[in-house]
């Protein structure tokens, strides 16, 4: 992922900001008592860059990948929507409990910009997504970095139509849906009156993304590493994080981890889900690597 990519990342101030005031009240008020459902993966499964995860000869990618995390951040379905027998052979060869957190596909984020036809896409995309069955997760929609608030009438008339049955997460990336104070109300409660999640970017280059408002009982985090050795500590502040909301009452942790150079992210995953098991208390399996968790490639 090369959104938000500094050439100097030692340079940047990484600090998790405050709370938005609104978010434990969101928590508190949407708590249900249930156990903390937390997913943590990467973007993509297929990638040569993976070299340091997959073991030699491995055949099948998404099989082994899904005996060693619980949940991938499909990113192909951005790009595409894939015939309805490419969503079966991808439900039936992960195993129980996995979950897809699909991207919706760009004719309706950046072709159609949400427009009319933009709703016609959505509904041929839900056709096909919908056969992932139990093994579908949140889908996530994300924005052009030039969509701004000029077009509120078109995402409200999106989320609005948005079938509520399907768990949606909404990345904003225009600075003017976060700095216009009035904008940014409006819009977390458009999101939080229709139990839509607002997603969390972290990346270096785009700071004025983290306005870590959650607008349900979900933590939707999309954390974007610089392949330097901050990326950790990085983490280690998010553990802290999430162990703070969960002591409030957060229910559904959905975790996926991205590198501008995509070598690093089975490392990065490890080393997260090893610090949140010890945390939190969770028993997530810790993926193998090819190296321990804890030394990454740029130590």
């Amino acid at each position: 992922m090369k959104f938000g990519k500094v050439d100097h990342p030692e340079l940047i101030d990484f600090t998790i900001p405050p709370d938005h005031q609104e978010t434990p009240v969101v928590l508190k008020k949407n708590k249900t008592g249930a156990d903390t459902k937390v997913f943590v993966g990467c973007a993509k499964w297929n990638r040569q860059e993976l070299k340091n995860f997959y073991p030699r000869g491995t055949k099948d990618e998404l099989a082994y990948y899904s005996t060693q995390f619980n949940s991938i951040e499909l990113n192909a379905t951005f790009y595409r929507i894939f015939p309805a027998e490419q969503y079966e052979k991808w439900r039936d060869k992960t195993p129980e409990g996995f979950k897809f957190f699909p991207k919706m596909t760009n004719e309706v984020s950046h072709l159609r910009r949400m427009n009319d036809k933009a709703l016609e896409a959505a509904d041929r995309y839900l056709e096909v997504t919908s056969l992932l069955g139990d093994k579908l997760g949140t889908i996530f929609l994300q924005m052009h970095n030039n969509f701004g608030p000029k077009n509120w009438d078109r995402v409200v008339r999106f989320v609005e139509y948005w079938p509520k049955e399907f768990p949606l997460a909404m990345e904003f990336r225009h600075t003017d849906w976060f700095t216009d104070e009035k904008v940014a109300q409006e819009l977390y409660h458009l999101l939080e009156e229709n139990n839509i999640a607002n997603i969390l970017v972290d990346t270096a280059g785009r700071r004025d993304l983290m306005h870590m408002r959650l607008t349900k009982n979900e933590a939707f985090v999309r954390y974007v590493g610089a392949n330097h050795k901050s990326d950790y500590t990085r983490l280690d502040d998010w553990i802290a994080r999430l162990s703070t909301w969960k002591s409030i009452g957060l229910e559904n942790i959905h975790f996926f981890v991205h590198q501008n150079l995509e070598l690093e992210s089975p490392l990065l995953s490890a080393y997260f889900i090893e610090q949140l098991n010890a945390k939190m208390g969770c028993d997530l399996h810790i993926p193998k690597t090819t190296l321990p968790p804890e030394k990454g490639l740029f130590d």
